[in-house]
């Protein structure tokens, strides 16, 4: 590798991903905080908190699709200098974002009827309802930050984003030690408690984004909110395009880890209880390449409105080559040092935690397997985002995550008697086919000369 023919490139995407990758562990900390914080209060509100974000997230993530399906159309567009289509683009993803959350609030408000009927226990099922017709309204807060992040950050103001989310984690800290113990005068209210210091939460964050993204100079003659009531309805039919088949995508790969959550509980909860550490660090090492991700798209938008074929294939190789590198020094520390990880979620009184442990270091060693290929999926995603090619790999996300990883995971599992490993199995085969298929997808078109050339969104 010619370090010194990449070496601005690795710099640049390093420079726009670090910050990016803060921001996803502070939404991610904010969340083990309220975890935390809830599992104090009682087992029946940690299993409805669990329960209730779990199912308020797959309708959440299906809205983030417009936020950030258009980072990469307003990557290019910066780089083109073009303000009408950034001013367009991010006004129609905020009222596509609005939308969606209106929309989602019935299933938020009636949660109840459908848990029960999916075989949740009454209690539980009644205090996830409690929780969400409270944290449902948070949904508006939450796409429009998404957005207004995507806005942002391909503007490269990518560390203004880290450090208002990372304000938010002791806010909602003390938002949670208010309303869910009933400190400082106000009632104990738990699960309701948890769900209004997130919204507390989500509404002073965005509200600080958006005071910056207003005041920002370079973002001032964009008039972003100027007439905000204004239709835009052919931007609103692209963005509309371009974003929907994002959230879906999201929402397959989020159906094949709840799939595999649901088929793990079929073997105990012990068996349970160690897939979710294992996959808990997954994800923790998962947010590096998930922030490089983000910036590889903002990057490829950029590549695009140059029109530059070569710079385009040179910003890709830069992004893997950040992402391999991460991905098996990961491997390797979860390989040699699974004990040492799985042992910091587990109390030594427990009687059952030298079996969880010997469970959770097994499936360390799959965990391990699938960093690289859960790397390159993303990546190969991130790229074509930035290209705005989102409709053929809605299609991929499809047929690996839900046709391909679930079916493989079951019967590695049950039929062949593999056990829990089996389902991690199943993981690491549908990633492997979705990192083939994005990133033989995005490759393809570049030797082709498509994402050099203005490209109709979806």
């Amino acid at each position: 590798m010619d370090f010194a023919r990449y070496r601005p490139h690795l710099i640049a995407t390093l420079a726009l991903g670090l910050p990016l990758v803060g921001g996803h562990l502070a939404r991610m900390a904010i969340g083990i905080t309220d975890t935390v914080m809830i599992g104090w209060y009682g087992v029946d509100a940690l299993a409805a908190l669990v329960l209730a974000t779990s199912y308020q997230f797959i309708f959440f993530m299906l809205g983030a699709g417009y936020g950030l399906g258009v980072m990469g159309l307003l990557a290019s567009a910066n780089a083109r200098g073009d303000m009408t289509e950034i001013r367009r683009a991010t006004r129609m993803a905020l009222w596509l974002s609005t939308i969606h959350s209106v929309v989602i609030m019935p299933v938020m408000w009636y949660s109840e009827p459908i848990l029960l009927a999916i075989g949740q226990e009454p209690i539980v099922a009644e205090l996830s309802q409690d929780y969400m017709r409270i944290a449902g309204w948070g949904g508006l807060a939450f796409l429009w930050a998404m957005t207004l992040n995507s806005y942002l950050a391909s503007m490269g103001r990518t560390q203004v984003v880290l450090w208002l989310t990372v304000v938010g984690i002791p806010l909602n800290i003390l938002m949670n030690w208010i309303f869910i113990f009933g400190n400082l005068g106000a009632p104990a209210l738990g699960v309701r408690g948890a769900a209004i210091a997130s919204i507390v939460t989500q509404y002073v964050t965005l509200a600080a984004i958006l005071v910056y993204a207003l005041w920002l100079p370079q973002a001032r003659p964009i008039a972003l909110l100027q007439r905000f009531w204004r239709p835009d309805w052919q931007a609103f039919r692209a963005i509309f395009l371009l974003g929907l088949p994002v959230g879906l995508t999201l929402v397959a790969e989020i159906g094949m880890f709840v799939g595999s959550n649901i088929m793990m509980g079929w073997f105990g909860t012990r068996a349970l209880a160690a897939h979710g550490i294992a996959l808990q660090l997954s994800s923790i090492s998962f947010m590096f390449h998930l922030g490089m991700s983000n910036a590889g798209t903002i990057r490829a938008g950029q590549a695009q409105a140059h029109g530059d074929p070569i710079e385009m294939r040179d910003v890709a190789t830069s992004l893997i080559v950040l992402s391999v590198g991460f991905a098996i020094l990961t491997s390797l520390v979860f390989i040699l040092t699974p004990g040492p990880l799985v042992a910091l979620y587990l109390d030594p009184a427990n009687p059952e935690a030298p079996q969880i442990l010997t469970l959770a270091v097994g499936l360390m060693f799959w965990a391990a397997l699938f960093q690289l290929v859960d790397a390159m999926q993303v990546q190969g995603l991130g790229l074509l985002r930035g290209v705005q090619d989102t409709r053929r790999p809605m299609w991929y996300a499809t047929i690996s995550y839900l046709l391909v990883g679930l079916p493989a995971g079951y019967i590695f599992a049950f039929p062949l008697g593999i056990g829990p490993a089996g389902l991690w199995m199943g993981l690491l085969v549908g990633l492997s086919v979705a990192a083939v298929l994005m990133l033989g997808r995005f490759y393809s078109g570049l030797s082709r000369g498509d994402w050099t050339r203005a490209v109709q969104p979806g």
